[in-house]
């Protein structure tokens, strides 16, 4: 098992979005993924609703726990999204589609 800190740097802080992608981004993990924050609060990182519950705002540190294949690998990778800037402002529809079409190909 391994283990980092991240903090986090949205502005916005881990809201649905962000979650969104970190979720996507857990699931093809074979391994146990558990988030923990400064209150030692801690859920598994398969579900989007209890990693939005924890309310993590800017400025907010948690713990990430990754046990499994090629664990330092991944936990390095997640730790690196939770401290993403996350900037999802709003697009015109065209730019919407090839920013949809873009994020479909980067994931074949």
């Amino acid at each position: 098992m391994i283990q980092r800190s991240a903090t986090i740097r949205n502005s916005a802080g881990i809201h649905c979005r962000p979650s969104a992608s970190i979720i996507k981004f857990a699931n093809n993990y074979p391994g146990d993924i558990t988030i923990c924050t400064e209150d030692g609060e801690e859920v598994d990182l398969r579900s989007m609703l209890a990693l939005v519950a924890l309310g993590l705002e800017e400025g907010a540190t948690v713990t990430v726990w990754v046990s499994g294949p090629d664990e330092e690998t991944f936990c390095d990778e997640l730790v690196e999204l939770f401290e993403r800037h996350f900037d999802f402002p709003s697009l015109a529809p065209d730019e919407r589609a090839r920013a949809d079409a873009a994020d479909m190909l980067a994931d074949l």
